[in-house]
């Protein structure tokens, strides 16, 4: 069922959960625009994926290069361990980009209002979320009340993967008809890895992201998800 609005504006990284995003995104709003950022990151091939997946969607797709904004993590300094506690806490994977998701938001929501759009669509999950304090809700309620009173107008942050697994993930774009295009369009590896083909797509088990991403579309197909 549609949500009835005009435009959305999708933060797009090229990876999975963006890339079902994205096709959720024209399934509920007329007209559909996705912003990427380059800040430094190891997988930047997951932005050369974002041109390749917005072309097919025919959604046109802005990049905005951040580099040197966002530290102090395995996903901008490349020679730290990826499968590494992060050094500032423990409890936190290497991976973990400090503020990244506070960031994104702040300049997609700054850059929507810019295009009178008020519905931005983010890939955050706290069901499978991998340890990173952006990526709850309870971020995404704050920072949206945050953004509607710094510009004085109503803004919608919409996370379609909020509460769902991985695999059920898997199963969205399933259901979106675009499995393929997620499958083997998008990029999750963090070392950035596209030669070697699997069947959940490119990228090697030797990083969490590629991990979940592999179990994920194991325990989706073995529930019949995936047709």
């Amino acid at each position: 069922m549609s949500l009835m609005t005009d435009t959305a504006l999708v933060l797009f990284s090229g990876g999975q959960d963006s890339t079902t995003c994205l096709f959720w995104a024209k399934e509920q709003f007329k007209n559909v625009e996705a912003l990427g950022f380059k800040y430094g990151q190891k997988h930047e091939v997951e932005l050369k994926q974002a041109q390749l997946i917005a072309e097919k969607a025919q959604v046109p797709f802005k990049v905005i290069d951040i580099s040197g904004m966002l530290q102090g993590s395995a996903l901008t300094e490349h020679d730290k361990d990826m499968s590494a506690p992060h050094e500032l806490n423990e409890e936190l994977p290497a991976s973990f980009v400090p503020g990244r998701n506070a960031v994104f938001l702040t300049i997609a929501i700054s850059h929507a209002f810019t295009r009178n759009i008020t519905d931005i669509v983010g890939g955050m999950c706290q069901a499978d979320f991998s340890g990173y304090p952006d990526c709850r809700r309870v971020f995404i309620d704050s920072l949206q009340t945050t953004m509607s009173l710094a510009l004085d107008k109503d803004v919608r942050i919409h996370t379609p993967l909020m509460y769902k697994s991985k695999a059920e993930a898997w199963k969205l774009a399933h259901d979106l008809g675009v499995l393929d295009i997620v499958r083997d369009m998008s990029h999750t590896d963090y070392n950035g890895d596209r030669s070697t083909y699997n069947e959940w797509g490119y990228g090697k088990l030797d990083n969490p992201a590629s991990i979940l991403r592999a179990k994920g579309y194991e325990e989706a197909k073995a529930k019949g998800w995936l047709g």
